[in-house]
């Protein structure tokens, strides 16, 4: 009997066709290479396009710095909305997998509509002298083919890294702790695409041309689909659990129904099933916790819920349900805390890559590199730190902490975001001598590289590197495992969307310094001539929204109490839950 109920997973992962998984041929390590390599390969052409993007908007559609700023980062975090769509279809009806192979067909269709955009005559706009005249059709085109592609990457982002996860059975304590390793190993690949897109595709683009720039992005998306499908019979599905949604607009509307009855002292009156399973599909039963008590109410089986017969979910909900809820709220206050975060990693994609364009980017008498190349810097920083983190760091920590993990998912998110306020100041230092060298040698108007070398951008480009492993990789995990199970997309796609709103602050912010410093005729701190403006203006204060943010982050992680499951008894996650 024991060797039967060894023989499937006990998460509720089934085979595509939808029979209970049998562990020794699926999921675990032999399933994530396909994963990792179609991740890889959707990342490569995602940052392909996206890293020199802003010279796009400049050269080929004749924008301003700020307007191509603007539009790159609005664009930016309109592919990290787009989760929101993806994470409700696959957690509510479709589930992980046909939820990435869908939206996979729609990011092919706008990789190669920008392909014709820059390539096609007609598509493409008309150059003269190295100045170009897009039509309103052809600028119309090309923001077409972006928002096909940010819809396609929305359907993706917020299952692959749970679809990745949920290969590895929670209830298995071995396949439980390669969970951590591979979020890990899950961000490693994406920075391995990221490492070629930001060298060679950059190059490409710069000196052989946006045609080719664009159509290799889409090939290597098309080998992403070969690799997810060439594993399909190795892969674990969980299965939707219904909207979610629904269920907390239930127990919102049953809590408010009953505002005036009493909670029970004794919780264990409150309404669960007796079963073992939850009544949410694929979703374990998660214990009560104290805090939002008035949500409790929602659960609270009245004199009128028994005489009616069968529960009405919209007036009595299990404590299963309530504690979904619960779940979010507690995750809100922590994923507000990534925005700031995620507004100085955008700067990546703009500023930084406006600044590099006026430094000197010679190596030798013959090369050159683009100023957009500069992000490899970015990448082999988290190359060389995830290893560092999962082989040497976490076991050090956890030798002293005795922590499973080595340190707390927030003590590894808040680490990342002291780093991120350095990364702003060795910017904004760097700013300070090139502006200093423009006006020791009056190069105000000048059209030649400012003789300082484009590798001194390579401190702050490594610092966010940096703070990329701690914060975003300890966010991924984070969200993954304290969602509830039937959640997990969703709040995957939460976790994204403060990249979303990363990229919308760093426009509003641009946009409001811009008006402010432009005043009476002022040239303001972003002119489209960087030497006569003071950038650097611009870095102290996201140092100071940074500083202000983990001061604020401190708080509430100290606040924040874990996820409990029925299964969880003695977590390392639990001891002293939230004292970070």
């Amino acid at each position: 009997m024991a060797e039967a109920e060894d023989r499937y997973t006990k998460d509720g992962t089934t085979d595509l066709k939808g029979n209970p998984s049998v562990k020794k041929d699926t999921g675990t390590w032999k399933a994530c290479p396909y994963i990792l390599a179609n991740e890889c390969c959707e990342r490569l052409a995602y940052y392909g396009m996206s890293t020199n993007l802003v010279n796009f908007m400049k050269d080929r559609l004749n924008e301003g710095s700020a307007a191509a700023a603007n539009n790159v980062t609005n664009w930016s975090g309109s592919c990290y909305i787009t989760p929101l769509i993806g994470a409700f279809l696959a957690d509510a009806y479709l589930g992980r997998f046909w939820t990435i192979s869908s939206f996979m067909m729609v990011y092919i269709a706008g990789l190669t509509l920008l392909t014709l955009s820059a390539s096609v005559n007609g598509l493409k706009p008309k150059c003269v002298d190295g100045k170009c005249h897009p039509t309103g059709s052809q600028t119309g085109t090309v923001f077409v083919a972006l928002y096909l592609i940010a819809l396609g990457t929305g359907g993706i982002k917020p299952c692959v890294s749970s679809f990745g996860a949920d290969q590895f059975d929670e209830n298995d304590s071995v396949e439980k702790k390669s969970k951590t390793s591979f979020f890990n190993w899950f961000y490693f690949s994406i920075n391995i695409g990221a490492l070629i897109a930001s060298s060679v595709l950059v190059y490409i683009q710069t000196n052989v041309g946006w045609s080719w720039g664009f159509g290799i992005p889409a090939v290597c998306m098309a080998i992403a689909v070969v690799s997810f499908f060439s594993g399909t019979r190795l892969y674990r599905n969980q299965k939707p659990g219904g909207s979610p949604l629904t269920r907390i607009a239930q127990v919102l509307v049953a809590s408010v129904r009953k505002w005036q009855v009493q909670v029970p002292e004794d919780k264990s009156f409150l309404y669960e099933l007796t079963d073992k399973e939850s009544a949410i599909e694929g979703s374990r039963k998660l214990k009560h916790s104290n805090q939002f008590k008035f949500l409790d109410k929602a659960c609270v089986e009245t004199q009128v819920d028994k005489d009616v017969g069968p529960a009405n979910p919209w007036r009595l909900c299990t404590v299963t349900q309530v504690e979904e809820l619960k779940s979010i709220v507690r995750l809100l206050p922590i994923w507000a805390s990534g925005i700031v975060f995620s507004t100085v990693y955008s700067q990546m994609s703009t500023m930084f890559v406006l600044q590099g364009n006026t430094l000197n980017p010679h190596i030798g008498p013959h090369f050159k590199i683009p100023a957009a190349s500069l992000s490899i810097f970015d990448t082999l920083s988290v190359i060389m730190w995830v290893p560092i983190y999962d082989r040497i760091l976490v076991p050090v920590v956890r030798s002293i902490t005795g922590r499973e993990r080595g340190f707390t998912q927030l003590t590894r998110m808040g680490i990342g975001l002291v780093i991120s306020i350095f990364a702003m100041l060795a910017a904004g230092f760097l700013e300070i001598v090139r502006l200093h060298i423009i006006h020791r040698d009056n190069l105000y108007d000048s059209t030649d590289y400012i003789p300082i070398s484009i590798f001194w951008q390579i401190p702050q480009y490594f610092l966010i590197g940096a703070a990329e492993v701690f914060t975003f990789i300890g966010q991924l995990e984070f969200f993954y495992d304290q969602a509830p199970d039937a959640m997990r997309s969703m709040c995957s796609a939460l976790s994204l969307t403060t990249n979303a709103l990363g990229n919308y602050l760093s426009t509003l912010l641009v946009t409001i310094v811009t008006h402010i410093t432009t005043k009476n005729g002022k040239l303001g701190w972003i002119p489209d001539n960087l030497n006569r403006g003071h950038l650097d203006y611009f870095y102290w204060l996201l140092a100071i929204l940074s500083v202000i943010n983990f001061l604020v982050y401190l708080l509430i992680s100290n606040w924040y109490t874990y996820k409990k499951t029925e299964d969880d008894f003695e977590d390392d996650m639990g001891n002293g839950a939230g004292k970070d």
